[in-house]
């Protein structure tokens, strides 16, 4: 039987990279997907996966339409039983040469856009007795990285949300964790700008590599399912060694 039979989850960032791999996984374990992303890319998967797949056009960093994607998706296959915050932003700005907007927009996105998330989605996960979270963070949320600072420092935060949300929801059985990936082969970290400093962090990986979108969906599966059912508050490293 598939691990995520009947359940619905809300994806974020689901129009490409780890966001439509979790998607695309998820929908073949059984669970009804509903894939939001801030462009109308992640139709066209939808479209694909078929009718217990729906796409519904989210900025992350908007409390209203975070409200309206709950309802949408509550209404559309009758419940909320797991969220993924996966969207996410990255770039290249060190302490020097970040903006407060700059830096205002990386938490505006990583952290009060899953706040709004949970927020949105928890009273449907009270209602039905019982969720998953989970907050896709980054190693970034471990140590630090040159030129990475609006990135990391929301990341952080990202990661200390699910700590203190986790003994806020534990009570209404509703678990909540991080995934934290090292390097990821994904469009958002293999950018033009990237240059050599990919090409450093990609050896410095005991593994020699980064891992697959796919790799990190499969975690983002155990997460949400009932096979981590004694796990919230926790961190799971994802990472290829580098941070052993």
């Amino acid at each position: 039987m598939p691990v995520l039979e009947g359940k619905v989850a809300i994806i974020t960032g689901a129009a490409r990279g780890q966001g439509a791999a979790e998607a695309r996984l998820f929908h073949a374990e059984g669970a009804k997907v509903v894939l939001t992303d801030v462009t109308e890319d992640g139709r066209a998967l939808a479209d694909e996966l078929g009718d217990r797949a729906l796409f519904l056009p989210l900025d992350v960093a908007d409390e209203a339409a975070w409200q309206n994607v709950a309802q949408q998706s509550a209404g559309h296959f009758g419940g909320i039983d797991i969220l993924i915050n996966n969207a996410g932003i990255t770039g290249y700005e060190p302490v020097d040469a970040i903006s407060t907007a700059q830096l205002q927009r990386y938490m505006n996105i990583h952290v009060f856009g899953a706040l709004y998330g949970i927020q949105a989605v928890t009273p449907f996960m009270e209602k039905a007795g019982s969720g998953a979270i989970v907050n896709v963070a980054s190693t970034a949320a471990l140590r630090g990285y040159p030129t990475y600072l609006g990135y990391g420092v929301s990341k952080w935060a990202l990661r200390g949300l699910t700590r203190y949300a986790s003994h806020d929801l534990v009570g209404r059985k509703i678990r909540i964790n991080t995934i934290l990936p090292g390097g990821v082969e994904t469009p958002m970290l293999m950018r033009d700008d990237a240059g050599t400093l990919i090409d450093a962090a990609r050896a410095a990986v005991p593994m020699k590599r980064f891992a697959t979108a796919e790799e990190i969906a499969k975690v983002a599966l155990f997460l949400a399912s009932d096979a981590s059912s004694y796990m919230t508050g926790a961190d799971m490293v994802v990472d290829g060694g580098l941070n052993a």
